[in-house]
């Protein structure tokens, strides 16, 4: 698939990052190889690992000891294991500067912005380390954090993992039931929350939902609660053995923060998968494979070098978040803004982003695209010369995405659509300096990253053959160290090895340009997707199937307008209508118990829910017939006459 008979843009040699030339030097001194190209570093980069992986820890400098191996391999990609002798922490990997230049910058909304040197943010984090070793904090154990995308969420991160706890992290506009689906599982000792959030221009109190949460995660001995709107205090009196963080820290005195260094594949995160076919699945990612891959991409693959000033339109429900305070790896200033990136006008983004010099300005599709359906130029109204790369990601970004940003925003500038996710904690194909950005097209594979499109025969399909699995056929730092409470690892192998047995198949729809590019083409499974916002279907079912008047039901993503909208099925007791009050009670049911982004775009009534022999509904299926695709294996359905029921629906052509 190609867009177009030229690029849209082609840097010029002084654009291409120093970080990067400086990397193709020290491929070709250590390994004896003509760099030629992106394609043929790439080559090499897959071709050794071990060498690579050796060059990337050195060229980051990385703190801690690298030990004697660097990759061994296993019967299969899961086996295979890098750094094992390894020792490293991950916070003081980011806490790399202590001076008064400024680490954090943050902005709620319309609000006032507020900065945090890299010694108020040391500062900071050794009294929170302090308090959470006295509260009996110790390598392993988890923290659950449900937090805006403020500097105090940062603190507490570093805090949490200098000691070797094991962080998880969710938005505060998440319902009752989406938090203690995540957190109940990985039974957290301390729960780290906030006495609310502005949104819209709203001030939103959470008190009585942290009330429910608090009294349902039983193994947690401190609820700690950031004073975000100002009554931390008043809040923490409401809810079992809480503090305001003011109380908690109240009594330590800043020192010199320490750090428990662990194994290159102990656990830092823990991540949640979607939700589809039942409560969320815990992907656990490692110390040393989080830090690696994702400053491989921050200093390699965006350029970034310090002193930048690293923005990403993110909550900390989304893996972004997580790859963003990553930044500070390479002594990046952190922008950060927590609300609506639209509210209290179209433009705040770009208010903030030249005020503040952002040099890597990260966001979405959805959010490009909203700003090209309201006309909004931000070249002829903002002086944007400092941002160097704009990221995009969540889901694909359409060629009118492409040509927008060239437009209204910037005529030289790198455009990097990247795809990655959850999964990995990264990115499998990404921005690539010194290459053109073609319209539609992610620029390549990431260093390191063996990625391929297979067809359903596990064929590897070459430029121009079509549409595939995105697949990677060697292992990787960032593979997901395990899944919690996955003793057997039956789960893991399910989700990644079983459709390709030994290769990791992701679930994403791709091609290969005739560049040498990717077109990502959407999630090939069940995951919704809309405005870039990873959805469980199960989540949903959980709050809709509470209403008395709906029997079950059914949700699938729906192509639509360059993005994905979700749509909902429900098949309604006898004598029930669906009106207007029960489609307002549907949605409304779904905001408040799971969040605004699981909110249907559409429901639609149908008297049947196609099911398989063994009386799972089959989502997949009725996603083909919505979209007019023939459905395989009907032979696995009990009653594949109920799909007749989705074909050529009215209701979904506006």
């Amino acid at each position: 698939m190609t867009e177009g008979n030229s690029p849209l843009w082609t840097p010029r040699p002084e654009q291409i990052p120093p970080n990067f030339a400086r990397f193709i030097a020290k491929v070709e001194a250590r390994s004896g190889r003509r760099i030629a190209d992106y394609g043929a570093l790439h080559h090499w980069s897959v071709d050794d690992r071990a060498g690579f992986w050796d060059l990337v820890w050195d060229e980051l400098g990385v703190i801690g000891e690298k030990g004697e191996r660097r990759l061994v391999e296993g019967a299969s990609m899961q086996d295979a294991r890098f750094f094992p002798d390894a020792r490293l922490n991950f916070a003081e990997n980011l806490l790399r500067r202590n001076d008064d230049s400024v680490a954090i910058v943050a902005r709620a909304e319309d609000g006032p912005t507020t900065r945090m040197t890299w010694a108020e943010l040391n500062r900071l984090v050794s009294r929170l380390q302090q308090a959470m070793r006295a509260a009996g904090l110790k390598a392993g154990d988890r923290v659950a954090a449900m937090l805006p995308n403020v500097a105090e969420s940062v603190a507490l991160m570093l805090a949490a993992t200098s000691l070797g706890a094991i962080w998880s992290s969710c938005s505060p506009d998440f319902g009752e039931r989406g938090v203690l689906d995540r957190f109940g599982q990985i039974e957290p000792k301390l729960f780290v929350t906030v006495d609310g959030y502005w949104y819209g221009g709203k001030r939103i109190d959470i008190a009585d939902k942290l009330a429910e949460i608090v009294a349902n995660l039983p193994t947690v001995i401190r609820t700690i609660v950031v004073s975000n709107l100002g009554a931390g205090e008043q809040v923490a009196t409401k809810l079992r053995g809480a503090v305001s963080m003011e109380a908690f820290i109240a009594s330590f005195a800043p020192m010199p923060v320490t750090y428990k260094r662990l194994g290159f594949a102990h656990p830092l995160y823990i991540l949640f998968s979607s939700g589809t076919t039942g409560v969320p699945k815990c992907i656990v990612h490692s110390v040393g494979g989080t830090l690696l891959q994702q400053a491989k991409e921050h200093r390699l693959h965006c350029g970034i070098v310090p002193g930048d000033r690293v923005f990403y339109f993110t909550t900390l429900g989304w893996m972004m978040w997580n790859w963003l305070v990553a930044a500070l790896s390479s002594e990046a200033t952190l922008v950060l803004y927590d609300g609506n990136p639209l509210a209290p006008r179209p433009e705040i983004l770009w208010d903030y982003a030249v005020e503040e010099r952002v040099t890597l300005f990260g966001t979405s599709a959805k959010y490009l695209d909203s700003l090209r359906k309201l006309d909004l130029r931000p070249r002829d109204s903002h002086d944007l010369s400092s941002i160097r790369l704009i990221t995009s990601t969540g889901s694909p970004l359409a060629p009118e995405g492409f040509q927008y940003v060239y437009d209204a925003i910037a005529p030289d500038i790198h455009l990097a659509s990247i795809s990655g996710g959850t999964d990995i904690a990264s990115c499998f194909v990404l921005g690539v300096p010194g290459l053109p950005v073609w319209k539609s097209e992610i620029q390549g594979p990431g260093l390191g990253m063996a990625v391929e499109v297979w067809d359903d025969d596990g064929k590897p399909m070459g430029r121009g053959a079509g549409k595939g699995e995105l697949v990677c056929v060697k292992a990787f730092p960032s593979q997901p160290a395990m899944f919690w409470n996955d003793v057997d690892g039956s789960k893991y192998r399910s989700a990644y090895f079983d459709r390709f047995p030994g290769i990791w198949c992701h679930g994403d729809f791709a091609e290969w340009t005739e560049h040498g590019g990717m077109v990502i083409h959407g999630r090939s499974d069940a995951t919704l997707n809309p405005g870039g916002v990873r959805i469980g279907t199960a989540e949903i079912y959980a709050q809709v199937e509470q209403i008395p008047e709906v029997l079950e039901s059914l949700a699938i993503g729906q192509a639509w307008d360059n993005d994905v909208r979700v749509v909902l099925f429900v098949r309604l007791r006898a004598g029930v209508a669906l009106d207007d009050r029960l489609i307002d009670a549907i949605r409304r049911k779904i905001r408040i118990g799971a969040s605004p982004r699981h909110v249907p775009a559409k429901i639609v009534a149908v008297a049947d829910i196609p099911r398989t022999k063994s009386g799972k509904i089959t989502e997949l299926a009725v996603r083909d017939v919505v979209h007019g695709r023939e459905v395989k294996n009907k032979e696995a359905l009990a009653n594949p006459e109920a799909l007749d029921l989705y074909a050529n629906l009215p209701e979904l052509t506006t």
